[in-house]
């Protein structure tokens, strides 16, 4: 479907993140282990808080990030603390900029990695549930983007895990209504730029792939002679799709049904269940 990372620590350029690991989020682009398909070459896009503004910086294009020498450009360039970046693999909507991850509202990014099922009979209800004054701000035909706006509905800005909880509920209740029995998979990211919030959850309990890195200081212990971990700051924190390496130990699944808290160079991992409407 889709594969995702999200970056929080020291600042770095983009193309650190981007194209220099291994198994960097571009080559996945072409070549992902861990995906439904192993290209995702319908669109990308990143964002990145520098400090400049109080809103994020956004890059998106329909171009496969492959082939892009703009992105190529940028990442040398662009040097941020905090990282969103998202290449796609459409599940049916266009591919277009507005369909691109991540998506932002004010000071937040959003981005998902998987599929409301039977997504087309569920947005015209999903979509009424939306508050009001945020509905004009639907820009795309995604599912993804709709979630987005249902959390930011239910008080993303406030508190992100009850937030999600909240319109994740709501589209298991709308699509109960309509006969899909599993209707939510999928892992996201969310950001105000201090905080990175990642879930992992699916109706099913068959989530897509996700992993968050080990402690940098403990994997310097364990292999002191290796040269990247030691251009690595201590308070280097990744949750990806797959993992942008082999190195073993390096990288922990994030657990079924959970929400990674990353904030001030630490991370919780605490359960995820949805909250049913009401």
């Amino acid at each position: 479907m889709c594969r995702w990372l999200a970056y929080s620590g020291s600042p770095v350029t983009l193309d650190e993140l981007l194209y220099k690991p291994a198994n960097s989020l571009v080559m996945q682009s072409r070549h992902s282990r861990l995906g439904v398909e192993p290209m995702n070459g319908d669109g990308f896009g990143v964002g990145w808080y520098d400090g400049h503004a109080p809103n994020p910086g956004l890059f998106r294009s329909v171009e496969p990030a492959w082939s892009d020498r703009n992105l190529q450009e940028l990442a040398r360039h662009v040097r941020s603390g905090v990282v969103l970046a998202h290449i796609r693999a459409t599940t049916g909507t266009a591919v277009q900029q507005t369909n691109c991850h991540p998506f932002r509202h004010g000071q937040w990014l959003w981005m998902h990695n998987g599929v409301i099922d039977r997504f087309l009979e569920l947005k015209r209800d999903l979509q009424l549930a939306v508050a009001p004054d945020l509905f004009p701000h639907i820009e795309g035909t995604t599912d993804s983007e709709t979630l987005f706006h249902l959390a930011l509905s239910f008080g993303l800005t406030d508190d992100p895990p009850s937030a999600v909880a909240a319109a994740v509920g709501v589209v298991e209740d709308v699509a109960r209504a309509h006969g899909v029995p599993f209707p939510v998979q999928g892992t996201f990211a969310t950001t105000d730029g201090r905080h990175v919030w990642a879930f992992r959850y699916s109706s099913e309990g068959r989530s897509r792939s996700l992993f968050r890195n080990a402690d940098v200081t403990v994997l310097r212990q364990q292999y002191p002679d290796n040269p990247v971990l030691h251009d690595l700051a201590d308070d280097t924190r990744l949750v990806v799709s797959e993992p942008l390496g082999d190195l073993r130990g390096a990288w922990l699944e994030v657990p079924e049904s959970t929400c990674l808290v990353i904030g001030d160079g630490v991370d919780e991992l605490v359960p995820f269940a949805p909250r049913p409407p009401g």
